[in-house]
C-alpha cells in the first residue's frame, strides 16, 4: 500500500491541518468539490498531488482524510459515485477529522469494515488558528491499534490527542465540546452586555475577566475581536448552529436533558436567520446586544 496521505476537504480548516501534514515530511493527495483550493495546494510544491474524485485518493494511498461539513457531505465522499468506498479495502485506513452525527461515523465505520478497511472518527477542535498552528485538540473513536497507525499524522496536526472510546465515541466527545464553547460564547456575550448598559468600558470587564475564575479560551481567543466587531470566520455560525443541532439530537437519544444547549442553540438560530450564518461564531454577540437595544461594536 501507498506510503502517500489522501486528503479529502480543503476548506478553512483542511487546508492549514494538509500543509501541516506537507510540512512534517508527508506526501498528500488531494481532493476537494472546489478545484481552486486543490490548485492552490498543488502550487505549494511537490508534497500535494491533484485527485479528481475521493475514488481516486483511496486508489493512490493507504490512509485517507476527510476534513467537511457535515454528515451529507461525509457520506457522499464515502458512498456517492466514484466514493471512497468502491476502492477501499484491506489495509486502508479512514480518518474522518469532520463533525457529524455519532451515527453517521458508526455506519461508515462498519461499511469499511465489511470491505477490510479501517475507520476512526476523529472531530477537532480549536478552529482556524489551530489548524494553522498544528495545536489542534483531537478526539479519536475507533480501535487502538489504528490509532497508533494514525498517530504521526495526527501529531503533525495538534497537540492534545484523546482515544475516547470506539466508533461514534470521537463524535460524542466533540458534541460536548461543541457545547461548552457554545454557551461559553453566550456567556461572554451577556457579560459584555450587562456592562455596557451599565456604562463600563468592554475592555476593561474582558481585562478583569481574564484574570479570575471567568477567564477562558474563548475569551483569550476572541474577547478582542468581539468588542472590536471584528467577525472574520474562524468557525462559522453556521456550522456551530448544525454542531448544536448534533448534540440536541445526540442528547435526546441518550436521556439527557441540555436545557442551557437548547436556549443557546435557539440564539445561534436568530443569528443565521439574521444573515450572520458566515460569520465567526463570536458573532453570538450581536444577537444579544440587539435583544438588549445596544451595539458595542460596528459591523463584522
Amino acid at each position: 500500500m501507498a506510503d502517500r496521505v489522501g486528503f479529502i476537504g480543503l476548506g478553512i480548516m483542511g487546508k492549514p491541518m494538509a500543509r501541516n501534514l506537507a510540512a512534517a515530511g508527508f506526501e498528500l493527495v488531494v481532493y476537494n468539490r472546489s478545484r481552486n483550493d486543490v490548485d492552490a495546494l498543488v502550487a505549494d510544491g511537490d508534497a500535494f498531488e491533484a485527485a479528481a474524485s475521493p475514488r481516486e485518493v483511496a486508489e493512490r494511498t493507504g490512509v485517507v482524510i476527510t476534513m467537511l461539513p457535515d454528515s451529507p457531505e461525509v457520506r457522499e465522499v464515502v458512498f456517492g459515485d466514484s466514493g471512497l468506498l468502491e476502492a477501499m479495502g484491506g489495509g486502508h485506513l479512514l480518518v474522518d477529522m469532520s463533525t457529524i452525527a455519532p451515527a453517521t461515523s458508526i455506519e461508515v465505520e462498519a461499511a469499511l469494515r465489511e470491505r477490510g478497511a479501517r475507520a476512526l472518527d476523529a472531530p477537532v477542535s480549536g478552529g482556524d488558528k489551530g489548524a494553522i498552528a498544528g495545536t489542534l485538540s483531537i478526539m479519536v473513536g475507533g480501535e487502538a491499534a489504528d490509532l497508533e497507525r494514525a498517530m504521526p499524522l495526527f501529531e503533525a496536526m495538534g497537540k492534545t490527542i484523546v482515544h475516547v472510546g470506539g466508533a461514534g465515541a470521537g463524535q460524542v466527545v466533540k458534541a460536548c465540546n461543541q457545547v461548552a464553547v457554545a454557551v461559553n460564547y453566550a456567556a461572554l456575550s451577556e457579560a459584555l452586555v450587562l456592562g455596557m448598559k451599565s456604562g463600563v468600558d468592554p475592555e476593561k470587564i474582558l481585562q478583569v475577566l481574564g484574570g479570575g475564575l471567568a477567564n477562558s479560551r474563548v475569551l483569550e481567543m476572541r474577547g478582542a475581536t468581539m468588542i472590536e466587531g471584528r467577525f472574520e470566520p474562524g468557525f462559522r455560525v453556521d456550522l456551530h448552529r448544525k454542531d448544536l443541532g448534533i448534540a440536541l439530537a445526540t442528547a435526546r437519544a441518550s436521556g439527557a436533558p441540555l436545557p442551557v444547549t437548547a436556549v443557546v442553540g435557539q440564539l445561534f438560530e436568530a443569528a443565521a436567520v439574521a444573515g450572520r450564518g458566515d460569520l465567526d461564531h463570536s458573532a453570538l454577540l450581536t444577537v444579544v446586544e440587539e435583544m438588549a437595544g445596544l451595539k458595542i461594536a460596528p459591523p463584522g
